[in-house]
């Protein structure tokens, strides 16, 4: 099942970067990230009251929070300098450099989670970053 709801992922965030370089035209992209991130806001809520789950705040751990806190700013950084890029670049060349955040993720995943990096993992990190430089070159 978290392979659907991965490919979905991989074609809303496609989907999103067309949308978001047609709308961010002549609108400056702090503004257009802060109405994307008050759409994002009210769907996630409402996705929250819509599954009943907002009883569950109560049980989130002082860590969890930090965490979700920390993960939420790295989100909104990483939001305003993608439509910033989105803006000034082609989106054929900023989307592959953004991409490269599945490099940075496995490397990150190896020395804080301590995931293993494999052979596989090695080859993938190679090929999208030599697939990466061919397409913005």
């Amino acid at each position: 099942m978290w392979l659907l709801f991965a490919v979905l992922s991989a074609v809303f965030a496609a989907l999103t970067s067309i949308l978001a370089k047609i709308g961010i035209e002549g609108v400056n992209t702090n503004l257009a990230t802060a109405i994307r991130t008050v759409v994002v806001v009210v769907m996630a809520w409402g996705m929250v009251f819509l599954t009943h789950t907002q009883s569950g705040m109560a049980q989130i751990s002082k860590r969890s929070w930090i965490f979700l806190v920390l993960s939420g700013l790295a989100t909104g950084a990483s939001w305003l300098c993608y439509y910033r890029a989105l803006q000034i670049g082609e989106a054929s060349k900023v989307v592959p450099v953004d991409k490269l955040s599945v490099v940075i993720t496995l490397i990150l995943a190896f020395v804080f989670l301590h995931e293993q990096f494999t052979v596989k993992s090695l080859a993938g990190c190679v090929l999208i970053g030599a697939g990466t430089l061919l397409m913005v070159l």
